[in-house]
C-alpha cells in the first residue's frame, strides 16, 4: 500500500505527497488540467506550445534549466489531450529550489515577443520534422479527425496544422496562460525523502499566494455514436511499406470498459504469445509488425489496430486478416489461462511503475486528476474483475463495423 496525504490549498492548489525514506532525492510533478481538448478548434496546439514555454523563462528566473542543473536535479514535461505534466527530481535537501521554479512560473510566466518567437519555431520545426518529414509521422493528423467529427479529441497535441502557432499572438498566448495555468487547476505531487508535514509547510510557502483562476471552462461536445463505416485511403512516397489502422470507439479512462478494452488489446497484442503477433506475424507472415492498443482518453477513447505490411502482401488480404483475428476472437473460447497470464502482466507493470518516487508522483497527481487517488492502491482490482463474459460481451458491441474508421497508408508507387 502506497500510503499519502492529500490536501487543498485555500487557492484551490490540491497538494498530495508521499513519504519514501528508501531514496535521497524527492520528485516535484504538477500536472495541470489543459490539454489539446481545451483549446479552440481554431487555434490548436497551445497546450503543446506552453510544454515549450514554460521552459523559456519567468518573472524572477531567466534560465529555468541552469537552477534545476545547478541544483543537482533533472526536469522534464508532457503534453496529451487531456492534462500536461511537468516534473522535477532533485536531491532532498533542495527541494525548494524545484519549489521555487514551479511556483515562479506559475505565478509569473515570461511573456515577452522573443521568448514567444523562439519557442513558436521550435514547435514549427517539431512539427515539420515529427509530422511531415517522418514515415508515418502524419497519422494521427488523418486518424483523429476521420474518427472524430465533433469531439475536440480530433487533432493531436501539436495542433491541426502549423499554421495556428505560426498564427498564434502574444495576446492570445497570455489568455490561454491566465485561464489554466493556476492553482485551482492544478494537482502538486511530491514524493521522496521528505515527511508529509514539512511538504505542506513549503507548498504553503511557496504557493499559497498565488491567485486562483477561477475560470470556468465550458463543457466539451460529446462525440455523437458513429452509425456506419468510414475509410480513408492516401498514399506517401516517404513510407518503406503499406499500413493499415482500424480504430473502435470505446468507453472513457474511469469507466470498467476501458479496463474491458484494455484487457482485450493484451490478449491480442501483449507479447510474442499474444494471438496476433502468432498468427500474423510468425506463423501468417502478413505483417512485419502488428499491434493492438487503447488510447485510455478522460472521454471516450479508441481501440486500435495498427500494421506494417510484409512485402507483397495486398492491402486487402492484410485487413481480411485482421477481420479474421477480430471475429475468432468473439466467436471462440478464451481460456482462463490466457486471460489470467495478461492479468498477472498487467499486476506487474503497476507494480513496476510504482517502485521508484518519480513514478508514484505522477500516479498520484493521476489518479486524483480522474477522480479518485486511491486508485494508485486499488487499480489492479478493476483489472482483476475483468471476466471471460465481460470481454466477449464488449468485443461484440466494440468490434462493429459501423463504429469503425479504417485509414489505408499506402506507399505511393
Amino acid at each position: 500500500m502506497i500510503k499519502f496525504t492529500r490536501h487543498t490549498l485555500d487557492n484551490g492548489l490540491t497538494m498530495i505527497c508521499n513519504t519514501d525514506t528508501s531514496t535521497p532525492f524527492v520528485s516535484v510533478n504538477i500536472l495541470y488540467k489543459v490539454g489539446a481538448r481545451d483549446e479552440d478548434h481554431n487555434r490548436t496546439g497551445f497546450a503543446h506550445l506552453f510544454e515549450h514555454l514554460m521552459f523559456g523563462g519567468s518573472k524572477h528566473i531567466a534560465d529555468y534549466d541552469y537552477h534545476v542543473q545547478k541544483a543537482g536535479g533533472d526536469s522534464n514535461a508532457f503534453t496529451n489531450n487531456d492534462y500536461t505534466n511537468y516534473y522535477i527530481t532533485i536531491p532532498a535537501p533542495n527541494i525548494e529550489t524545484a519549489l521555487w521554479l514551479e511556483s515562479d512560473r506559475m505565478l509569473a510566466l515570461d511573456f515577452s515577443q522573443k521568448s514567444l518567437d523562439v519557442q513558436r519555431n521550435v514547435v514549427i520545426e517539431e512539427f515539420k520534422q515529427r509530422y511531415f518529414n517522418n514515415p508515418y509521422g502524419d497519422i494521427w493528423l488523418k486518424l483523429r479527425p476521420l474518427a472524430y467529427k465533433v469531439h475536440p479529441y480530433q487533432w493531436p497535441t501539436i495542433g491541426k496544422n502549423i499554421d495556428h502557432i505560426a498564427g498564434a499572438s502574444l495576446e492570445e498566448v497570455e489568455d490561454f496562460f491566465h485561464r489554466f495555468y493556476a492553482p485551482d487547476n492544478a494537482i502538486l505531487s511530491i514524493s521522496g525523502n521528505i515527511t508529509d508535514e514539512k511538504a505542506l509547510e513549503l507548498v504553503k510557502k511557496w504557493f499559497g499566494d498565488i491567485p486562483p483562476a477561477r475560470y470556468k471552462r465550458k463543457a466539451l461536445p460529446m462525440e455523437p455514436q458513429q452509425t456506419e463505416e468510414r475509410r480513408l485511403v492516401c498514399e506517401h512516397n516517404k513510407v518503406p511499406a503499406d499500413a493499415i489502422y482500424k480504430v473502435y470507439h470505446m468507453g472513457d479512462r474511469r469507466s470498467d470498459n476501458f479496463y474491458t478494452c484494455d484487457t482485450i488489446s493484451d490478449i491480442l497484442s501483449n507479447g510474442q504469445s499474444s494471438r496476433l503477433y502468432i498468427n500474423l506475424i510468425k506463423n501468417g507472415k502478413l505483417f512485419s509488425e502488428v499491434d493492438a492498443y487503447i488510447t485510455g482518453d478522460m472521454d471516450p477513447g479508441l481501440f486500435i489496430f495498427s500494421g506494417k505490411l510484409s512485402e507483397g502482401v495486398a492491402i486487402e488480404e492484410a485487413e481480411a486478416a485482421i477481420q479474421n483475428e477480430i471475429d475468432h476472437f468473439i466467436e471462440d473460447p478464451i481460456s482462463e489461462r490466457e486471460l489470467q497470464k495478461v492479468i498477472n502482466k498487467t499486476e506487474a507493470r503497476i507494480s513496476y511503475s510504482e517502485i521508484n518516487y518519480q513514478g508514484k508522483s505522477a500516479n498520484l497527481a493521476f489518479f486524483d486528476y480522474l477522480g479518485d487517488v486511491n486508485l494508485i492502491n486499488s487499480e489492479s482490482t478493476r483489472y482483476a474483475e475483468v471476466s471471460l463474459d465481460s470481454i466477449k460481451q464488449t468485443a461484440r458491441e466494440l468490434f462493429s463495423a459501423k463504429n469503425c474508421s479504417t485509414l489505408w497508408y499506402l506507399k505511393d508507387k
